[in-house]
């Protein structure tokens, strides 16, 4: 899976769509993602410790990651990503990063 935790993507289908949100979580097992402020459903609770009054609870369900893009971090437009081989200068080794198809910026 492409996306990970704290990437900024936005909602290309479904009833969310054209909403931008950062990613919270990710099921790679289930190919799907919660984002901040994004699928919010309300959940009824019972009173216990943690909540004493109880009541109706907003909470963002998963959304799949076909569903979603990531924003490119120069131009803020969703964008492909690719990925780039370099050599790390401090130990010498290989490694892959993410790379915007549009701008070509490095993702962390």
């Amino acid at each position: 899976m492409k996306i990970k935790k704290n990437d900024n993507v936005i909602v290309i289908s479904g009833n969310y769509k054209g909403k931008t949100g950062k990613v919270l979580k990710v099921f790679p097992s289930d190919s799907r993602v919660i984002i901040e402020g994004v699928n919010l459903r309300k959940r009824h609770t019972k009173p216990n410790q943690k909540n004493p009054q109880g009541g109706i609870v907003e909470k963002e369900a998963p959304v799949h990651v076909s569903n979603v893009m990531l924003l490119d971090p120069k131009t803020n437009e969703p964008t492909k990503i690719g990925a780039k081989i370099i050599i790390d200068d401090k130990t010498g080794k290989k490694r892959r990063v993410r790379v915007s198809k549009i701008s070509g910026e490095m993702l962390t």
